[in-house]
């Protein structure tokens, strides 16, 4: 009988920020200043070659060979909207996949990432949020989808910067994720990695405040804020999370978070549902609600999806709305929709999920039930 030896799983060093990559330098007897070098090999000169990383010992190449890897989600499709949108689909593990979309715009290019398997949260409105949820995502597997696209752009960090932004505002709640989003968030503005600046990276959250509180003390990224309504009465239903942590506590929060830095404001994102929280009512709502909040307001128009219960405002609703804002003294935009002929617009992003929740099996229940469909 043919007896297979176990062997030991490799660390992927993806997993590792900065403090994280000078311990494990550490624990395998090698100076801590091997992290900064490591570092730059992979997300400036994007090689995950160890035999290429010429400035290591060989003994620690060999070490690194045996012991550790540079490991990768695999790219299953690479789609391009007309408007230069591209949407990555990567695939994880078995059956569990998620989606990464590039928005070029002039010299700006904002690379929208993913935190999670899915959505442990239910906003009514949000594709992801229709698939239901698996898992976290890691460290290597957040900061790898920054890596895949750097490539898939043939850009080399070191020399030409093609992503300038990086926005959390992919699939799932980055919060409800914290200690990988924040050692993700770690590498992106690590001057020995990419090197952006707190203003260039931006995690959007709909409002888990003990993780904002918490994410003070150790990060000061750029926040945005999934809003979507003026009310706690609508937001509890488009946004559930809402009736743990309502609008005037989590708008509080959001205070605190900024507080200390004069010139630092928090993006408010309202996606527009037609005849939902698109009235001239809300929008007079949202004025009183915003008018001592240090922000700026970005309108979304609603992205369609099947079975989703919700239409895109009407242009003249949306004008309607944002003038009502504007006049109000609130600092507005309405985002351009990219990506939507390839189901890369916002709140479009579904990947594969395999749902722990069984939200997915439910509510096809439910629609089979209501269309007669159900035996």
């Amino acid at each position: 009988m043919e007896v297979k030896l176990h062997m030991p799983e490799k660390v992927n060093l993806l997993n590792f920020d900065m403090q994280g990559l000078k311990t494990y330098f550490s624990e395998i007897g090698e100076k801590p200043f091997r992290a900064a070098q490591l570092l730059k090999w992979i997300y400036q000169f994007g090689i995950d070659d160890f035999n290429a990383m010429s400035n290591f010992s060989k003994s620690l190449r060999e070490k690194l060979t045996a012991e550790a890897e540079i490991k990768l989600p695999e790219i299953v499709t690479e789609q391009h909207s007309d408007d230069g949108t591209i949407k990555w689909l990567l695939r994880l593990d078995s059956g569990n996949s998620i989606e990464t979309v590039f928005i070029p715009e002039g010299s700006r290019g904002t690379l929208c990432i993913s935190s999670q398997v899915g959505c442990a949260l239910e906003c009514s409105f949000c594709s992801t949020a229709k698939q239901g949820f698996n898992r976290n995502l890691t460290t290597a597997e957040i900061i790898g989808q920054v890596v895949i696209a750097n490539r898939a752009l043939k850009c080399i960090p070191r020399n030409e910067r093609v992503i300038s932004n990086i926005v959390l505002m992919g699939m799932g709640e980055p919060l409800l994720n914290f200690d990988n989003v924040v050692a993700a968030t770690n590498i992106m503005l690590e001057d020995n990695a990419y090197g952006l600046s707190k203003r260039r990276v931006t995690l959007s959250t709909s409002g888990v405040i003990p993780a904002l509180d918490r994410l003070k003390e150790v990060s000061d990224v750029s926040l945005a804020l999934s809003l979507h309504a003026p009310n706690d009465e609508l937001r509890n239903e488009l946004v559930p999370i809402n009736r743990k942590y309502p609008i005037k506590e989590l708008l509080a929060a959001c205070k605190r978070y900024i507080s200390g830095e004069t010139k630092r404001i928090v993006t408010v994102e309202y996606v527009l549902l037609d005849g939902v929280n698109d009235k001239p009512e809300h929008a007079r709502q949202l004025v009183k609600l915003l008018k001592d909040f240090p922000c700026k307001i970005n309108l979304i128009p609603f992205n369609p999806f099947p079975n989703s219960g919700y239409k895109t405002s009407s242009l003249e609703a949306i004008e309607r709305f944002r003038n009502i804002v504007v006049k109000g003294g609130l600092l507005t935009t309405t985002r351009k929709t990219r990506g939507e002929d390839i189901d890369a617009a916002c709140g479009q992003l579904a990947g594969k999920v395999l749902d722990k929740t069984k939200r997915g099996a439910r509510r096809q229940e439910k629609e089979d039930i209501s269309s007669g469909r159900a035996v």
